[in-house]
């Protein structure tokens, strides 16, 4: 299989959906923040000195997602019918989980969206919480699952 964003002459290009259907396609994706006791408090808790933590990455993870095309050079527009982001407190690790679900009807999927709005989601957690604690990590960015396109149904499952 050859390389779809490379052309026959080494250039870099955008892949041609022109002749792919129009399909209903969702994409959901994960990612975690550990941080201190402390930081991890004060998100919990609403008491960050910069105001309410989750409401701003929520924010500024939907905004990424319909920003996507901007961020990644060879990512298709795409005109997003949803966009969701939520959050899971996982205290016993002192961890933010970020999900952001995408759709659309489109000839291209929404992965990158959902992708895009997990990782900036994350990245604005750490920059609320980064006086408190700048020793935060973030990982585990990943799609959880995905469906529609020729590909159909797609679900992560580790493997060893």
């Amino acid at each position: 299989m050859g390389l779809t964003h490379i052309d026959d002459n080494g250039n870099a290009v955008m892949v041609d959906v022109t002749e792919k259907a129009v399909t209903h396609r969702r994409a959901v994706a994960s990612g975690r923040i550990r941080m201190s006791e402390a930081a991890f408090a004060a998100v919990r808790d609403g008491t960050a000195k910069k105001g309410d933590v989750l409401a701003v990455a929520q924010v500024a993870g939907i905004l990424a997602a319909k920003e996507t095309p901007r961020l990644i050079p060879l990512c298709h527009s795409l005109s997003l019918t949803a966009a969701a982001l939520s959050f899971v407190l996982h205290p016993d690790t002192r961890e933010v989980e970020a999900v952001c679900t995408t759709q659309c009807d489109g000839k291209t999927g929404v992965e990158m969206e959902a992708l895009t709005g997990v990782t900036v989601a994350l990245l604005t957690v750490y920059d609320m919480c980064k006086a408190m604690d700048k020793r935060m990590v973030l990982g585990e960015i990943h799609l959880v699952e995905k469906e529609g396109g020729k590909s159909g149904r797609f679900f992560f499952e580790e493997t060893t």
